[in-house]
């Protein structure tokens, strides 16, 4: 065999694919045409692209808006999962598949320029490499968000002219389905009962969290499939297409869509009421560390954090925490203690351990946490050989190499395996030698003691109160129906 020369002795390389079909493009080429192109130039540029990084919209998916594309937002996870990142090299029929807004692709493809290593190629708009490249590119971008922005402002004339004809444009609410062309949208006899429970149920007095509950236990789901919470009753209670309103960008008009008295005649009951004792459902900022044991009491019910509410009135009701999935009606089992029970019971366990100088925990070696990462990414690596195998073998066998292209790949894949392997094995003899004792019971009761004194100081901040506990606790379960806390502690 003739030996290997500077370029083919290279390792290969994983690349990824970003496939994305424009509906309003008459040029554009189909999901399959695009996914072959880049493919025959990943082969030419020595990359192999595996079939779990070819990340394909579904069809007609806009690209002005990264939040609403599953699959973009999938690749950039991926990228973000582990360094080096699992490709090298992403690759694109147009720079409009990746953004057609300028400001989201600046900030993605920074993302995976900068801090992910990764290269973007669009096989349709080649361009050089250096600053005069990415000037050119930037004005590619400008074009296109150019061309979006005046195409969504003809679809918003198109549509706004249609609703001022009394077309039906909007997505149907729950209890309707479309009928097409803008006609009427037709009630759903399979959904609609659920609205009419939902009317009922609140008109009859229950408030909007019991309805959410109840509906929930009927076994009503919402028009996506998921369960009611107290948001998704409000929407549907103030929602004015029930009452025979079409309400569109702004612009009202009275529906020909058929309308039942089973809603219609409670309607403007279920408005006053609502008007009288709910102030509008407002978004709260978060703040971080609104209470020491905020993320760490959990719910026996369902698993999930208890919120911390802060009372108005301390003598009618004191601050509590209540499990915010029944808080918002999607679980029947009520979970709430109050804080100051809480903060009590705590520091009851503290000194319960400090009293008996014994405190049951987990260990968790301070070596593997901090090698965990880099012996994952190298098990990560070596899974990828043997992605790379089956594509070279794949290649080969669909003729599109090769026996001696084969035979190359083969052996340049031998030595980057037999590369991770050792750094893999040098790691674990690193582990092993370093591995510390664990820590005594004195000095875990010394850790103890500390945080003792940190949650006992009335003048110490929340922040810092949260951070030293978190040293010592992974986790409290409050079981609401035995009144018992469950403490999960542990060092390092």
């Amino acid at each position: 065999m003739p030996p290997l020369s500077t370029s083919n002795s290279q390792t290969l390389e994983i690349g990824a694919a970003y496939i994305r079909v424009s509906t309003d493009d008459q040029t554009e080429l189909s999901p399959d045409a695009q996914l072959r192109v880049i493919l025959d130039a990943a082969k030419a540029d020595g990359f192999v692209i595996p079939k779990e990084y070819i990340f394909e919209e579904k069809k007609g998916i806009s690209g002005r808006k990264a939040d609403n594309r599953p699959e973009f937002q999938r690749m950039i996870a991926i990228a973000k999962s582990q360094k080096p990142a699992p490709f090298k090299r992403l690759y694109l029929w147009k720079f409009s598949r990746f953004a057609r807004n300028q400001e989201e692709s600046t900030f993605y493809k920074g993302i995976l320029r900068k801090k992910c290593g990764i290269e973007i190629k669009s096989i349709s708009e080649p361009i050089m490499d250096g600053m005069f490249g990415r000037l050119i590119e930037t004005i590619i971008e400008w074009f296109d968000e150019y061309y979006s922005f005046n195409l969504s402002g003809e679809v918003m004339r198109g549509m706004t002219e249609k609703a001022l004809r009394e077309g039906y444009q909007t997505s149907p609410s729950l209890g309707y389905k479309a009928a097409g062309e803008g006609k009427p949208f037709l009630i759903d006899e399979m959904t609609y009962p659920i609205v009419e429970y939902i009317f009922r149920t609140y008109h009859d007095g229950r408030d909007m969290t019991a309805t959410a509950r109840a509906a929930n236990a009927m076994g009503y789901r919402t028009r996506h499939g998921n369960l009611f919470d107290r948001r998704a009753v409000y929407r549907i209670l103030t929602n004015r297409f029930y009452n025979g309103e079409v309400v569109w960008n702004g612009i009202t008009f009275q529906g020909s869509h058929e309308t039942r008295p089973a809603v219609t005649s409670i309607y403007e009951n279920v408005q006053n009421r609502i008007t009288s004792e709910y102030r509008p459902l407002k978004r709260r900022e978060a703040s971080a560390n609104a209470h020491w044991l905020s993320g760490l009491l959990t719910c026996s019910v369902c698993g999930s954090s208890l919120g911390f509410n802060r009372s108005n009135n301390q003598k009618k009701r004191p601050d509590f925490f209540q499990c915010w999935k029944y808080a918002k009606g999607i679980h029947p089992g009520s979970c709430c203690v109050s804080a100051r029970i809480a903060e009590q019971t705590v520091l009851s366990s503290l000194e319960n351990a400090m009293g008996q100088n014994y405190l049951e925990y987990e260990y968790i070696p301070k070596t593997a946490v901090e090698t965990n990462g880099e012996e994952l990414a190298l098990k990560e690596a070596l899974d990828r050989i043997a992605i790379k195998e089956q594509r070279i073998r794949e290649a080969y066998e669909n003729e599109i190499d090769t026996l001696e292209e084969y035979k190359q790949n083969k052996i340049r894949l031998n030595v980057e395996r037999e590369q991770l392997t050792a750094a893999l094995e040098q790691l674990r003899q690193k582990i092993q030698q370093s591995t510390s004792a664990p820590p005594s019971q004195a000095e875990v009761m010394a850790r103890v003691s500390c945080v003792y004194q940190v949650l006992s100081d009335q003048e110490v901040d929340n922040e810092t109160k949260a951070n030293a506990l978190r040293a010592i606790c992974k986790q409290i379960v409050f079981d609401r129906e035995t009144r018992r806390f469950i403490f999960y502690y542990y060092t390092s």
